[in-house]
């Protein structure tokens, strides 16, 4: 995976500033059935959602990496031509080299934007998973916490039923979420609101986000 190429699709064109927003996604064997119908249709609101808000169509970029093997499903978009992927459930859970992807775009992502002179915010990773990570996660997690204080990106994660919590604690700095049963239509809905509120402030911002209550089990 370290030979990943950037969208050549970028518009440098577009002078607005640009939020990439990179979901991490399990869609290993322990994710079939009613979990990843859902997680599928969580995905399609999320589209909808976000295509409804014209500064989020043009600021907003989404990329999504599948780990189950390690895939990149959705290379970055802007969400105007954001496309919902059928993702379907297979193999281990290899979160570790998942992660360590996401980053590597996010780098080779902000970069892009540098060269062409495009401001952006502060990219963001939404990890979700029901499990464990079944290869070698500790390095990426101290290169997790290191680019959060960096402040080079935000990692959220989300533990849908079965999730080891204590791990995905390691992979982030911020508390992670227990999924209430399968509301994943609900925290997409969450989530594309979220981003709608950081593209419409400027780049840098503090933006006070909406708590989370309508999907968690906390």
């Amino acid at each position: 995976m370290s030979d990943f190429i950037p969208n050549v699709e970028f518009d440098p064109s577009n002078p607005d500033p640009r939020c990439a927003c990179l979901l991490v996604l399990d869609t290993s064997f322990s994710m079939r059935g009613e979990p990843m119908k859902q997680l599928n249709f969580g995905l399609q609101t999320f589209q909808s959602e976000l295509q409804k808000d014209a500064v989020a169509q043009s600021r907003v970029e989404i990329a999504i990496i599948t780990f189950g093997p390690v895939t990149v499903a959705t290379d970055f978009t802007p969400a105007r031509d954001f496309v919902a992927p059928t993702l379907k459930a297979k193999g281990n859970t290899p979160m570790g080299a998942a992660l360590d992807h996401a980053i590597d775009m996010l780098a080779q992502r902000k970069q892009l934007y540098r060269t062409n002179g495009v401001p952006y915010y502060r990219p963001w990773i939404f990890l979700i998973s029901d499990g464990a990570p079944t290869d070698a996660w500790k390095t990426v997690a101290k290169r997790i916490k290191a680019e959060e204080q960096k402040q080079s990106l935000s990692v959220f994660a989300v533990g849908v039923a079965g999730a080891d919590m204590a791990t995905l604690a390691e992979l982030s700095v911020r508390k992670p979420l227990p999924l209430q049963d399968y509301s994943f239509r609900e925290m997409f809905m969450w989530l594309s609101n979220s981003l709608v509120s950081v593209s419409q402030s400027q780049p840098g911002q503090q933006v006070q986000l909406a708590p989370p209550a309508s999907w968690t089990a906390l």
